[in-house]
């Protein structure tokens, strides 16, 4: 057991509230943990242009160079325009793994889309950070709220699912974020699914909502292949405490699509959810897309009310869409506020609010 400096410390261990300065488990012949979670430090080892950053824990992304000492936590990815990765099956200081993404999610990767972003970041581990204790570090020993088994709150949901990753969620979710609470509603939020980083947390409250949280902040580095029951209490957790400071609605961005596995289709099947929805914002980048999503969201009980993503962008895609689905047609970069009387039919009762 030695101290090491730290360059970089990343996103991911944000609950943890890491200094530069560790002391690390680093004995080459002493395996380490490899379950999710737990928190390594390593060296960088491959200089990249593209996907060559890293999330830190202000949200801030930082070049990595080689050489770089950084922190990473073990989980797994399952990204369609990224990396596959899993946990390793087991592991020792100097072992070489990968860096799943900019959060700072680590594994060993064995697919890429090469073609966007590169051959994965190798890192060498350099051992695992231990508590005052002497126990190996894991982000789930610092953490804001915890799963649970049965849910109080039944505050309104706002939800946006998508076809995929990069499908125009966060970008819509941001914008009728910002719409709503100048009308004057209180608005929480959520990351409920996905592969752990802040940015898309950080967005949500850039926009007005005056508290945010994610699986992170349960001690959870990926929602990959995570059982549903899981998923199922990892979600009743969050909206009983964003529910705490009676906020007027939580809205709740879905990482990954309906079909990938990261959980997005166990949580929409919840009673709790489906009951609390008042507008259901569905993003696609394609007029298939789109029918499918909607398709898919009816099947399981949760029709979509809105359609936007990139599918929006012109009017081909816009004619298709109200060719095919009784939907509201919502493009974020050229917002209308069709949109917007449906919230108030929906909400008007309740918040007294003005148009």
């Amino acid at each position: 057991m030695n101290p090491i400096l730290i360059d970089k410390v990343s996103a991911i261990t944000k609950n943890l509230k890491l200094k530069h300065q560790q002391i690390i488990m680093n004995d080459p012949n002493t395996a380490l943990p490899c379950e999710m979670g737990t928190v390594l430090v390593a060296k960088v080892l491959d200089d990249k242009r593209v996907y060559n950053e890293l999330e830190l824990p202000s949200g801030r992304l930082s070049k990595l160079k080689k050489g770089d000492i950084i922190t990473v936590a073990l989980g797994q990815r399952r990204a369609l325009k990224g990396f596959v990765g899993d946990l390793p099956k087991s592991l020792n200081p100097n072992d070489v793994i990968h860096l799943l993404n900019m959060g700072g999610v680590a594994g060993e990767c064995t697919s890429a889309n090469t073609t966007e972003v590169g051959n994965p970041l190798r890192i060498r581990v350099l051992g695992a950070i231990i508590d005052k204790d002497g126990r190996s570090l894991n982000i789930n020993q610092n953490t804001i709220y915890s799963p649970k088994k049965d849910m109080s709150s039944n505050v309104p949901l706002i939800i946006v699912t998508g076809t995929s990753m990069d499908s125009g969620k966060t970008t819509v979710a941001v914008e009728i974020t910002k719409t709503l609470t100048r009308m004057g509603m209180k608005l929480a939020g959520t990351k409920l699914t996905g592969v752990g980083a802040l940015r898309d947390i950080y967005k949500m409250q850039d926009y007005g909502v005056y508290n945010a949280v994610s699986f992170v902040d349960a001690g959870i580095t990926s929602t990959a292949n995570i059982d549903d029951k899981t998923m199922a209490d990892v979600t009743r957790g969050a909206l009983d405490y964003l529910s705490n400071d009676n906020p007027d609605a939580i809205i709740i961005e879905f990482g990954d699509g309906l079909m990938g596995k990261y959980g997005v289709n166990a949580i929409l099947q919840m009673p709790e959810i489906q009951k609390n929805v008042r507008l259901h914002i569905g993003c696609a980048s394609d007029p298939i897309g789109a029918i499918g999503l909607a398709e898919g969201c009816k099947n399981i009980g949760i029709p979509i009310d809105v359609i936007s993503g990139p599918v929006t962008d012109n009017d081909v895609g816009k004619a298709i869409i109200k060719d095919e689905l009784d939907v509201i047609v919502y493009n974020a970069f050229n917002p209308s506020t069709e949109w917007i009387d449906l919230v108030i039919s929906r909400w008007l009762h309740a918040y007294q609010l003005s148009a």
